[in-house]
């Protein structure tokens, strides 16, 4: 278990604060108060204690409970596979991998169940993850079934020798037939479910780039590249120039046309080289029926 002590540095509640400079959400930091494990200045405190400038305060923090992600039989799209990875086709509404009280159900359950290895860098609870994408985003992931491939393909990615690419369905009718998008991202200061795009200085650099497939009336069909792997990136830039993608509950419009489980992202094209030929691979997943019912309804209206 470690306690962790902190200043504050003026008027707050204790878990807004704790929840701010200790990582930890709001609840979290009011479970382990009601456990006893919050101090203000020494004293054990409640919650929503009532801080001033000066004030420390105090928390324990449990050590995390080990856990490891089992088999389970649920039904995956592999596109290819062979001793150094695999490349699936993910759906959308399943996670990637475990975390915060999702043990089951997850991609990772998934391949333990279907591949005969899975590389072992990322631990027990990630698997052969190499990189991700977001629950309610489709598509295509590489994943690694050995140490030496996982480094290799990881790699790729940090050197932007890999390719990924998606179509998005964007609100708008955007005017630039193609652009490059660069900001600094990082955690929204607001709300911590969110990522947002933070001043010069501040967050990560993350660079996307896009190309308008087809208009519609009111909607753009975008193809993004990522040259960059920042969480929830292609959204995040998608509502910073103002086009959100259709569907997005986070970062989307408030009031949707369409009835949709999720956003209209999907991950379409993977180019990566292999670990061990060396040979530039292409992999690609058609769009999803959903996606394609959707654009179905915009290319028999009016459309630019």
């Amino acid at each position: 278990m470690e306690r962790r002590k902190f200043t504050a540095q003026a008027p707050c509640r204790a878990d807004v604060f704790l929840s701010t400079v200790a990582d930890l959400t709001r609840s979290a930091v009011k479970k382990l108060a009601v456990a006893g494990m919050v101090w203000v200045n020494g004293v054990e405190a409640k919650a929503g204690a009532a801080l001033k400038a000066g004030d420390e305060v105090s928390i324990c923090i449990p050590d995390p409970t080990p856990i490891a992600a089992k088999p389970e039989d649920i039904p995956i799209e592999i596109l290819y596979e062979d001793a150094d990875f695999a490349v699936v086709n993910k759906p959308q509404g399943m996670t990637v991998h475990a975390g915060a009280g999702n043990f089951e159900g997850t991609l990772v359950n998934a391949l333990l169940y279907r591949l005969d290895n899975l590389s072992g860098i990322n631990g027990e609870i990630r698997p052969g993850i190499v990189h991700r994408i977001d629950k309610d985003t489709s598509g295509l992931l590489v994943v690694a079934k050995n140490d030496r491939a996982h480094l290799s393909l990881s790699g790729q990615i940090a050197e932007k020798t890999a390719k990924r690419e998606y179509y998005a369905l964007l609100e708008g009718v955007m005017k630039e037939p193609e652009g490059h998008i660069k900001t600094q991202m990082g955690r929204d200061k607001k709300n911590r479910l969110k990522q947002a795009v933070l001043p010069a200085g501040e967050g990560r650099n993350a660079e996307t780039d896009y190309f308008v497939v087809e208009r519609f009336k009111n909607n753009s069909l975008v193809r993004f590249s990522l040259k960059t792997g920042r969480t929830h990136q292609i959204r995040v830039h998608a509502k910073h120039i103002g086009h959100p993608v259709v569907g997005d509950k986070l970062y989307g419009y408030k009031n949707q046309r369409f009835q949709l489980e999720g956003q209209l992202l999907h991950a379409f094209r993977l180019t990566l080289t292999h670990p061990t030929s060396g040979e530039v691979m292409v992999f690609e997943a058609p769009m999803p029926e959903y996606f394609e019912r959707i654009l179905t309804i915009l290319r028999n209206e009016t459309r630019l």
